[in-house]
């Protein structure tokens, strides 16, 4: 019997048995209520420039398949972000499956991989497409730009389409072009799947978003158990990116708030108060972590199975994604997504896709820790009010009990918020696509958090 992490115990072989039935018998409903009628006729092109890291671009691109639906567009193979802070200079087929993209989504919107030769030099129209915008805005607004335009340019993709309140075969195509037609590159697959065969020799395993970058901790500001020289170093890259528009942080209040990515540290202690033994075995999702050796001590003594991409695989192995940051994201995805527990110790844009494809698979257990109240418990412990024992781990099963990706609908806005505040403040539909991936009445979903599917 494999106990690991939290709620009702099952043998590993039962849990995979039961994890498996569920998603055959899922695909199988999925395919047959999401299917919708054949494209319309096209009238113009769209091209597509995403912005952002690894899944930031792939929730824009699936949202521009169902914008290209709207608009009886012919989506043209998106461009890849090559600006952003990781300067990646990727190409979609690098990244992904191109042509399983275009044949997945033939009979919904019509895809090429290039502009016709013809319309490489006729006007286009360039557009910033309104965020979180439905669909009588591309109906009306965007789709009479074909009067003039046979080419209309997206100038950023991401959260360009609602939520929610879409039609029931829009929200269905986001759900078909995110979990069936988005497939990585051959060539990334079979590395992804390679490393998860690699950790499953040591057992079931947890796949651990340590957000702890140097980039990651330069914005948010964040510089609870670094050295001055290392908050320095920190200030000084925030300064020097222009399109990052807060300056000056209070790192105190930041993580009081719980707006910090935990620290190995924090992620260590809340590990074992989950009750995680020491010969569990965990995968580090991450770049390369700030401060290496002297930030992740006190994690690899508690866990002294910590595995990542370098350690589980040869140079030669990984040598051809190695300049690519996309695709060492990607392979880390994979990872993730197929683990046996996903923890991310960050909100971000990698732990919301990880955790709404696995939604989708079947409600995966994904422990999301409540870092503003994991603080609090910190701060106790470091204060010397509390000690590490029984108390403190009853407090955090207790706090997380609610956390742990059993099936619910998706959230809506906070209430009083209103305009853009409103929109952002909703549950973004590739964090919890439900319930309109799963074509399934209201009711068949739970709020039981101890529930395994």
């Amino acid at each position: 019997m494999v106990q690991i992490g939290i709620g009702p115990w099952i043998s590993y072989g039962d849990r995979l048995q039961i994890e498996t039935m569920f998603v055959v018998l899922h695909q199988l409903h999925y395919i047959r209520c999401i299917s919708s009628p054949a494209p319309p006729e096209s009238r113009g092109y769209l091209l597509v420039h995403t912005n952002g890291g690894l899944n930031q671009m792939r929730a824009g691109i699936c949202d521009m398949v169902a914008v290209a639906r709207i608009i009886n567009a012919t989506l043209v193979i998106p461009e890849l972000d090559k600006r952003s802070l990781w300067k990646d200079s990727s190409k979609f087929s690098d990244v992904f499956d191109e042509d399983h993209f275009i044949n997945s989504l033939a009979n919904d919107v019509r895809i090429v991989k290039k502009l016709p030769k013809e319309l490489a030099s006729a006007a286009r129209a360039v557009k910033h497409f309104r965020s979180w915008s439905g669909v009588d805005y591309y109906e009306k607004e965007i789709a009479s730009m074909w009067d003039e335009y046979q080419v209309i340019r997206a100038a950023k993709s991401d959260s360009r389409l609602a939520n929610n309140n879409l039609p029931p075969d829009i929200q269905k195509l986001r759900c078909r072009a995110c979990y069936q037609a988005l497939q990585f590159s051959p060539q990334i697959e079979a590395m992804g799947k390679l490393l998860v065969d690699r950790m499953r020799t040591y057992g079931p395993y947890i796949a651990l978003h340590l957000r702890y970058e140097k980039d990651m901790l330069a914005f948010s500001g964040c510089t609870h158990d670094l050295s001055p020289e290392e908050a320095e170093e920190l200030r000084a890259i925030r300064e020097s990116i222009p399109w990052w528009k807060v300056k000056d942080i209070n790192p105190v209040e930041q993580r009081g708030k719980g707006y910090c990515p935990l620290t190995p540290r924090e992620v260590g202690m809340f590990l074992s108060a989950l009750g995680f033994t020491s010969n569990t075995p965990i995968y580090i999702a991450a770049g390369e972590i700030y401060g290496g050796d002297s930030h992740m001590s006190d994690l690899q003594s508690r866990y002294p199975l910590l595995m990542n991409k370098e350690k589980l695989s040869s140079y030669e192995e990984l040598e051809p994604f190695s300049k690519h940051a996309s695709q060492l994201a990607a392979i880390d995805y994979i990872v993730s997504v197929e683990s046996d527990i996903f923890i991310p110790s960050y909100s971000g844009n990698m732990a919301r896709a990880v955790e709404g494809h696995r939604r989708f698979l079947g409600h995966r257990k994904t422990i999301s820790p409540d870092r503003k109240a994991l603080v609090r418990l910190v701060n106790k412990v470091d204060q010397g009010t509390m000690i590490e024992g029984k108390k403190l781990s009853d407090r955090i099963i207790e706090v997380h009990r609610t956390r742990q990706g059993s099936p619910r609908k998706r959230k809506g806005p906070i209430s009083g918020t209103k305009g853009m505040d409103r929109f952002r403040s909703e549950e973004a539909f590739y964090v919890n696509p439900l319930p309109d991936c799963l074509c399934q009445k209201e009711s068949a979903y739970t709020n039981n958090s101890n529930a395994i599917v």
